[in-house]
């Protein structure tokens, strides 16, 4: 794990990168903005150049994915869920009720775990979790399956959107109007929850230059009154009778700006489109949210010379850009800084990178699509292995996010306790072997498949130079990596002829079955020793 003092030496700040495009560049680029890097996805990107990828990974081309299906077989007393079928989806839907519900939130994650694991060669599913982190919610507070899936939708259709645009619909999506008392905020009674975290959270941060107030706070809170949901329709509309139409004044940090009440139907959205542009116009909001990108796809140590020659170049770009979101994520994907050496391998791997990571490098096949039940029991396994990773995607800890990209000084380390450990490597090891098994399909790691894809497996020093290439984040020593062929691919010789001979004779003759059991043993032992390196751990 990288040092403290990391990225504290000089660098070359946002300048182009014009180094080599080589398989560990291009391994280091996928794995922060996908989960996990394929040997196919590194060849493919490898052989398109570096403009070309950088194009197509932050590409804003969009098509929606298919929503989440029924997987579920509740009680038959249920009757509101009886006119669908298995394999049909529940969006929707207009009930409510609360035990269905419970059933389409769990339909909603194993979902999201089949598009993780599925996804394209763009960024969009990384930064999909990026403004889910950033937009903290949780679906056992919002209860509502229905919100759950409008909320994520709306995250993943403007994750590389306007941020302007996705915070103003934030704010009066059905979702976060439940999870931060928003439908209960009227002129009587003001709700302050989603005041405060809008700027303590979602646009200013906490830092020393954040200088609200709590009467900015207050203020927030009125303009925010009288937004509801209606559970019929689904969908937040405003009512003007709990609407505060008085003037709302805001401190000197804004400039002791005053947005004016008003009192017609117009006044829930002109106002918070007023708030929001007041936000914004604070030079502190897209230096904050710059932290906030940096953090989750760089490095957690900002320095005063990364906030001077990265953050804050990064925030012009994003003011003088409207805030639209693509132009900061070109420039800092685009950057010698993000290809420098000290910036490569010093993330711990969140669950989700670890887990879905693996999942998608080490070619674990799925059933077909329409395998529906089969499919969303495997994705369940995989939730299982990141809830208690500390990882339930859908439901962060808390309002704040994951403490892996906040909470100081342990940042990225928060993943790693005496609790978490054990499971993530027993977790990454099971899915090398047994697997888990459902209706006869088996959830496993294809060790024989996986090593076909190598230019030269019939030579052990060559065989594992290139998984450790593709699956370490930092690399290991010659004489490391000379001790495991003695002990894993040689079983104790010391001539590499003993693997190769073993090779050949699997390629030449696949039956015969001792010597390709013996393969397959060799292999997933490899496997399963490399995985379990501290090396592994880190991207």
């Amino acid at each position: 794990m990288a040092s403290s003092e990391h990225n504290t030496n000089l660098f070359p700040g946002l300048k182009t990168y014009n180094g080599t495009w080589d398989y560990a560049t291009v391994r280091h680029l996928l794995k922060r903005t996908t989960f996990g890097a394929t040997k196919n996805d590194i060849k493919y990107f490898q052989s398109k150049g570096f403009n070309a990828t950088l194009d197509e990974l932050l590409s804003d081309k969009f098509t929606e994915p298919s929503p989440p299906l029924k997987d579920y077989n509740p009680t038959t007393s249920i009757a509101p869920d009886n006119s669908i079928s298995i394999g049909e989806t529940w969006v929707n839907d207009t009930s409510i009720d609360g035990t269905l519900s419970f059933f389409r939130r769990l339909s909603f994650k194993k979902w999201w775990i089949g598009l993780m694991i599925n996804q394209g060669r763009s960024i969009r599913e990384k930064m999909s979790l990026f403004w889910h982190n950033h937009f903290s919610t949780e679906t056992n507070d919002i209860s509502i399956a229905q919100y759950v899936y409008q909320h994520h939708r709306l995250i993943r259709r403007n994750a590389l959107g306007n941020f302007k645009s996705l915070l103003k619909n934030i704010t009066i999506d059905p979702a976060m109007l439940i999870y931060l008392n928003g439908q209960n905020n009227n002129k009587t009674a003001p709700d302050e929850n989603y005041g405060r975290e809008l700027q303590e959270l979602f646009v200013i941060g906490k830092g020393t230059n954040a200088a609200y107030t709590e009467e900015d706070v207050k203020a927030a809170a009125k303009i925010l009154t009288g937004w509801r949901n209606n559970n019929v329709k689904l969908e937040s509309y405003f009512d003007l009778t709990r609407h505060d139409i008085g003037n709302k004044i805001f401190s000197a940090f804004y400039g002791g700006k005053t947005i004016a009440g008003i009192n017609n139907i117009s006044a829930g959205e002109t106002e918070i489109d007023q708030l929001i542009e007041m936000l914004l116009s604070q030079k502190e909001a897209a230096l904050y949210l710059c932290r906030r990108l940096y953090t989750w796809f760089v490095y957690y140590n900002i320095t005063p010379d990364i906030e001077r020659e990265i953050i804050e170049p990064l925030a012009d770009i994003f003011r003088k850009n409207n805030y639209d979101i693509l132009p900061v994520l070109n420039a800092l994907f685009r950057s010698e800084h993000f290809f420098d050496s000290m910036n490569r391998g010093c993330q711990i791997k969140s669950p989700v990178d670890l887990i879905i990571g693996l999942t998608r490098e080490l070619e674990i096949k799925f059933p077909i699509a329409d395998q529906v039940t089969t499919n969303y029991t495997l994705w369940n396994q995989l939730l299982i292995y990141l809830s208690s990773s500390q990882q339930d995607i859908g439901d962060p800890p808390d309002v704040s996010g994951w403490k892996a990209y906040y909470q100081i000084p342990l940042y990225y380390g928060n993943w790693i306790n005496t609790d978490t450990m054990p499971k993530r490597l027993q977790y990454s090891q099971n899915l090398i072997t047994p697997g888990y098994t459902v209706n006869g399909f088996k959830m496993m790691v294809p060790a024989i498949d996986y090593i076909k894809g190598f230019q030269n497996p019939a030579d052990p020093n060559s065989l594992i130079e290139s998984i450790c290439t593709h699956l370490l984040g930092v690399d290991i020593s010659p004489t490391h990596k000379n001790q495991i062929k003695k002990d894993i691919l040689l079983s104790g010789q010391t001539d590499d002829y003993y693997w190769t001979n073993a090779w050949d004779t699997y390629v030449n003759t696949p039956n015969l079955t001792t010597n390709t059991n013996y393969i397959n043993t060799a292999l997933v032992n490899l496997l399963k020793y490399i995985i379990n390196l501290p090396e592994y751990q880190l991207c």
